[in-house]
């Protein structure tokens, strides 16, 4: 009795250690030469703590150190398989994957992002997804375009 009780915790306890994968995009996976190289060292990093977790001798610590690791694992073995590299744009006139590039609002703030991969999208670092709405506006068009983005309308005002 005590014996099923054991491994009845057990089995709870890997159950809670079990995470759900992390969401694959639908869309390409398209990523610029630097987005490659961060999805590499994602994998590698995710890689090294999974085989540190895995040599935890405690079966429950082992689980549980290794839930996470193990889930990024997956996630990123299935992003580097399935990445497409990007060249950088060969042209500044018109807006493509890899550009950065500068609009204004009609609010007035301006603002720069380089259209990027998904995985390598940090607003706050000045990056976009190539799948977000205002990257989806700005693609394929030319400095002056403006663009229309829910309600706000972008001025495009360079491209690099």
């Amino acid at each position: 009795m005590a014996v099923a009780f054991t491994k009845e915790e057990s089995a709870e306890t890997a159950a809670e250690t079990q995470l759900p994968d992390r969401a694959i995009s639908p869309h390409p996976n398209l990523v610029t030469e630097e987005g490659w190289k961060a999805l590499n060292a994602a994998l590698h990093e995710a890689r090294e703590q999974y085989e540190a977790a895995s040599a935890v001798e405690d079966v429950n610590e082992r689980r549980r150190l290794a839930a996470v690791p193990l889930r990024d694992l997956r996630y990123f073995v299935e992003r580097v398989r399935t990445a497409e590299i990007v060249a950088a744009p060969a042209s500044h006139e018109t807006v493509a994957f890899g550009s950065t590039v500068t609009f204004s609002r009609d609010d007035g703030r301006v603002q720069t992002y380089r259209i990027v991969g998904e995985d390598e999208a940090e607003p706050k670092q000045g990056t976009i997804s190539y799948v977000s709405p205002v990257a989806q506006a700005l693609l394929g068009k030319l400095v002056g375009d403006v663009v229309l983005v829910g309600d706000n309308e972008l001025e495009i005002v360079s491209i690099a």
